[in-house]
């Protein structure tokens, strides 16, 4: 049992500690460790992950709609990261895989299509698409 639960263990604690230090780190206050984002300091476009030590930051603060606003589809995979963290933990639990990894082939280019076009609609120079800018 304890075999099943070494890995389910050491995920939790590394987000524990992570969303630890982006409270201790509070990025929503300039000039705090956190660094800004290289494509946005560089390029002065907005990354498809801007936003996201933000969104989470505020999502442990419970607050929904600042994280929406910082980074929406962060949210929207936080949400699809913790479901699945859920759905791999009590697979290992009863000893059986969740899924089945075959299944899935198609979530890595999916993943990347969201992201892409996430990217150019953020980057926009109109509205409402201004909008989504952190």
């Amino acid at each position: 049992m304890r075999h099943r639960v070494a890995a389910p263990a050491a995920v939790a604690a590394t987000a524990v500690v992570a969303c630890g230090f982006v409270v201790w780190a509070d990025p929503t206050t300039p000039g705090g460790v956190i660094p800004v984002c290289p494509t946005k300091a560089l390029l002065g476009i907005d990354c498809p992950l801007c936003g996201t030590s933000r969104m989470l930051y505020a999502l442990l603060h419970l607050d929904v709609a600042e994280a929406l606003r910082y980074n929406a589809i962060g949210v929207a995979a936080t949400m699809l990261l913790v479901a699945v963290y859920v759905s791999w933990t009590r697979g290992r639990l009863r000893g059986r895989p969740s899924s089945n990894p075959r299944r899935l082939r198609w979530a890595s280019v999916a993943t990347l299509a969201v992201f892409c076009v996430w990217f150019v609609i953020r980057n926009l120079p109109f509205e409402p698409f201004t909008g989504l800018r952190v």
